[in-house]
């Protein structure tokens, strides 16, 4: 199933139904550059979620039952990738309607590094098309990874970082 903004949009909206005091949830990955605008659609829903709004979200997703992937990470968690805590206040509040949901979207940058660190073909389309919709450079990439000591000293995002920086130096 392809969603775009109205689709993630109108699945908050029921969220919000069953929310009983107001949230705040950051969209990762595909879902953050759908809301950007960075790609026209995402086949799942990825959110971290500050602590003291986790419980509230996953209550809500229990009853919504949207029938499609959603995945909710712990505060400063993307996939298996630990931002530091400045990730919320580099965030980007997203205009809507919603009025107990607080939605934010990840920093591009973060956004990138997130998905250098799972590095599949579909991340590095999704990293090309952030890096030229937000003019970002390979050197504010590796500046704000330099920043995230659990990628600093992991081997596999090490990896993916030299691989993906060789391979974009070629187009």
């Amino acid at each position: 199933m392809s969603l775009d903004n109205t689709k993630l949009l109108d699945f908050l909206d029921e969220i919000e139904k069953e929310l009983t005091r107001e949230i705040m949830i950051v969209a990762v990955g595909g879902t953050a550059m759908t809301l950007f605008k960075a790609k026209p659609s995402t086949i799942d829903v990825d959110f971290t979620i500050p602590d003291p709004y986790y419980d509230d979200f996953q209550i809500a997703l229990k009853i919504v039952q949207p029938g499609f992937q959603v995945d909710a990470y712990h505060h400063c968690m993307v996939f298996v990738t630990s931002l530091p805590e400045d990730y919320v206040k580099r965030s980007k509040k997203v205009k809507t309607n919603l009025k107990k949901i607080e939605l934010r979207t990840l920093h591009p940058i973060d956004i990138i590094v997130t998905k250098i660190a799972r590095l599949d073909e579909r991340d590095e389309q999704d990293i090309k098309s952030c890096m030229k919709k937000f003019k970002i450079t390979k050197n504010q990439i590796v500046k704000r990874a330099s920043r995230i000591p659990s990628l600093v000293h992991d081997k596999t995002f090490q990896t993916n970082l030299k691989r993906f920086l060789k391979r974009s130096s070629k187009t």
